[in-house]
């Protein structure tokens, strides 16, 4: 393998089966997995955030797990020191390193980089959405565009994203996100990778997420949400705002029956996969799958090149 080698990337909604793909790559190819998924990256959330089961870690190595307690901050820019070393380690070791997730934020980092500053506020952020919320994402667009012309002439007024982000970057910093770029609080990976995407039909994936979903439920979801109230982590929980916690957080808090909060829970999921969808088609050059078989062929390709290569 050489000292750099493109890194394949499995990406997609959730629910699509990404990590299936990658374990069953496992029994092949010396892979170990980094996840690129912002909600596993949270300890003490296992059965909500579809963690990989044990089965699935003996099966193949998974990095990015676990690094942060609930409610505290990780930002992409942490994401891509965290995916290099990672990246660097498995190499190292003569081994190959896979992404698999569907964090689009983490994903775009990775290829693109990402500006990070020190300070950090979620009151700007919250205001600044309620702001988008309330005028519309054009009228957002021409106030940067009167900050920064010329990150707001790279950006579609409808990004609300991007946009947000850099009014955010400006407030904080007091300085425009096109001047920082070119400072060193602009991270990129010095790795290269190769992304491709799966986006099953969305009937069949709203069924696989209700299967998903209520496996969660029978695996002991609830009881879960409940040990973590329990531990005084109520708080934490609500910051964190993953599906399937603040559902159980409201049916504890009662507002809201058993059954409301399972189907809440679907809801949500089915709506988050659909804005994953939409993100993918057109925020990231990738190559896109229908079938998880087409796309497990193409990686298989991309690996065996690679140990030819070594």
């Amino acid at each position: 393998m050489s000292d750099q080698p493109r890194i394949p990337v499995i990406c997609g909604p959730t629910g699509s089966g990404k990590t299936s793909i990658a374990v069953s790559l496992a029994s092949t190819f010396p892979i170990e997995v980094i996840s690129a998924d912002s909600r596993q990256i949270i300890r003490r959330l296992d059965i909500g955030t579809a963690k990989p089961s044990a089965e699935e870690q003996q099966a193949v190595r998974f990095h990015l797990l676990d690094l942060i307690e609930p409610g505290e901050r990780y930002s992409a820019y942490q994401f891509i020191g965290d995916a290099d070393t990672a990246i660097s380690d498995i190499v190292s070791r003569k081994r190959m390193p896979v992404i698999v997730g569907g964090t689009g934020l983490y994903l775009r980092a990775l290829v693109d980089g990402v500006i990070e500053i020190e300070s950090d506020n979620p009151e700007v952020r919250e205001r600044l959405q309620k702001e988008m919320d309330k005028v519309g994402p054009e009228t957002m667009h021409r106030r940067l565009a009167e900050i920064d012309p010329a990150e707001a002439q790279a950006i579609h007024p409808n990004n609300r994203i991007r946009v947000l982000r850099a009014l955010e970057i400006h407030e904080l910093s007091h300085e425009t996100k096109s001047k920082l770029m070119t400072s060193g609080a602009y991270k990129k990976s010095r790795y290269e990778f190769d992304l491709y995407c799966l986006l099953p039909d969305r009937a069949e994936l709203y069924t696989a997420i209700e299967r998903r979903v209520d496996t969660m439920i029978s695996a002991g979801l609830a009881a879960e949400v409940e040990r973590l109230v329990r531990k005084g982590l109520g708080p934490a929980l609500r910051k964190a705002n993953v599906i399937g916690y603040d559902e159980f957080l409201d049916y504890l808090d009662d507002k809201c029956t058993l059954d409301q909060a399972v189907s809440m829970i679907k809801q949500n999921t089915r709506r988050y996969a659909k804005r994953q969808m939409t993100w993918f088609r057109h925020q990231l050059v990738c190559t896109f799958f229908e079938q998880a078989g087409q796309l497990r062929e193409m990686i298989e390709k991309d690996l065996k090149a690679q140990e030819e290569g070594r």
